[in-house]
């Protein structure tokens, strides 16, 4: 961890505001944009985000080829990947902030006409059955088949921060932050039945293969973004890709997710 100020050369660092539609949100803004010096999204070496965990992916997304440090404040539902809100003494919340790096996956899907695309998944990227017939996926790790047919809803390849979101509904693992590994994890499996997924290296190629693509369609979805129609799928960590978050100590992204694998 590192302090999220040491970061800087100044006293204080350019801070943007960037706020949710719902009127609470555009409320804070209007307030921190009053109390604090703040300058353009692209010209901030902060941003605070005020929303909830769906907005604070948005944020991400928008800035994930920018690595600028990204301060949440819960006024969403959730608010897992946030800090609480307060309007008070935000520089020095910021000075005792501690920085996480996250990296994102990279999803390539070939979809039945033949087109490439590629998205970006900092929670999970899920292949989804289209239609009330299953999907059959054949699954391969490093380009080594592992699962020739698994006859399922679909499945979910997580990261260790999304581990606690759909992957974590779905029985999936709960993956500590620093653990290098992401999770594997089926939806709702008919055939192996007893196969619950696995852990694997965070460098690891996850190749799916969809069988019967245009009897029994999938679409792969990369957090929010969705690709319908696909027939392969490759899911890999980005190396190229990193993510800054700032926690406040007692909200660190750790303990949260560590605090996790023990609740009733």
């Amino acid at each position: 961890m590192i302090k999220g100020l040491s970061l800087f050369k100044r006293a204080a660092p350019d801070i943007a505001f960037l706020a949710s539609r719902s009127e609470l949100a555009q409320s804070a803004l209007m307030k921190f944009e009053k109390l604090y010096k703040h300058t353009e999204p692209y010209q901030a070496e902060i941003i605070v985000a005020l929303g909830g965990d769906g907005f604070m992916l948005e944020t991400l997304h928008r800035f994930i080829n920018d690595d600028i440090p990204v301060y949440g404040m819960n006024l969403g539902s959730t608010g897992f990947l946030m800090n609480n809100y307060s309007s008070s003494n935000l520089i020095e919340r910021l000075e005792k902030a501690q920085l996480i790096k996250l990296r994102p996956l990279l999803m390539r899907a070939e979809c039945i006409d033949g087109k490439i695309k590629e998205a970006l998944a900092i929670n999970e990227v899920s292949l989804l059955r289209e239609t009330r017939q299953t999907a059959k996926l054949r699954i391969s790790i490093d380009d080594h088949v592992r699962i020739q047919e698994l006859i399922a809803d679909g499945a979910i390849v997580s990261t260790p921060a999304g581990s606690t979101a759909y992957n974590l509904s779905v029985h999936g693992p709960i993956l500590p932050l620093q653990s290098n590994v992401i999770a594997l994890t089926p939806i709702s499996a008919f055939r192996p039945r007893r196969w619950r997924g696995a852990i694997l290296s965070h460098g690891s190629k996850i190749g799916f293969d969809i069988l019967e693509a245009e009897k029994r369609p999938v679409s792969a979805v990369a957090d929010f973004t969705e690709i319908r129609d696909v027939r392969k799928v490759e899911v890999l960590e980005d190396p190229k890709r990193k993510l800054s978050l700032l926690f406040d100590p007692e909200h660190n992204l750790d303990e949260r997710i560590f605090a996790e694998q023990f609740l009733p």
